[in-house]
């Protein structure tokens, strides 16, 4: 490969870990073509699938900001740039992996820390953002009486508290400031009462 060509392919790469959600890095030794198609398939838009080299990868990843991802660069080596759900595309992942053995996760970055495979698999596990968002939603849509009554309470408790307060300031002599809206019309009433005086 050209000197050209090489950096052409790290400012690729480049590009591709900083717009990238996250990245995996896969063992491919051994899935033919039509398992590696059929891989790039089953991610579907949530990632992009690519053989990389090793050498131009570990520059890409330094250029991007990526530390500590220079011991995952060795054998056969390819990524999965995340595109779309993280937990998607790893739950894609672990499942093509179970079907075929030869497809080996060896790690991965998100937000610039690296993952291990089992942190990894431990994703895969987690609940897609569609899925949680779709819960959270029907969770808010039954439940807004629920969390108007447990809002509702605690500030009918506080202004309980600061009755009880202000009764006690008033049994012990001390003078308390008047309520906002009283001292809103204590003001407006002020210029009136002057202009009185004054007459």
């Amino acid at each position: 490969m050209a000197n050209a060509e090489k950096t052409k392919a790290v400012a690729e790469l480049t590009d591709q870990f900083k717009s990238a959600s996250g990245a995996v890095l896969t063992e491919y030794r051994g899935l033919s073509v039509s398992q590696l198609q059929e891989l790039r398939r089953s991610l579907g838009e949530a990632a992009d699938f690519q053989v990389v080299k090793n050498t131009l990868t570990k520059i890409a990843a330094e250029n991007a900001g990526i530390d500590g991802f220079s011991e995952l660069l060795v054998g056969p080596t390819a990524i999965a740039f995340i595109r779309g759900d993280v937990v998607e595309a790893a739950k894609s992942l672990k499942t093509f992996s179970k079907d075929n053995a030869a497809l080996v996760v060896k790690g991965g970055v998100l937000d610039g820390a690296i993952l291990s495979p089992s942190e990894l698999a431990r994703m895969a596990d987690l609940e897609s953002r569609e899925v949680l968002l779709a819960k959270l939603a029907g969770a808010m849509k039954g439940s807004m009486s629920q969390a108007a009554a447990l809002f509702a309470a605690p500030l009918s408790e506080a202004a309980r508290a600061v009755d009880a307060l202000r009764v006690k300031r008033e049994e012990a002599g001390e003078t308390l400031p008047a309520a906002p809206e009283a001292q809103d019309s204590a003001e407006s009433d002020a210029p009136a009462a002057d202009a009185e005086s004054t007459e």
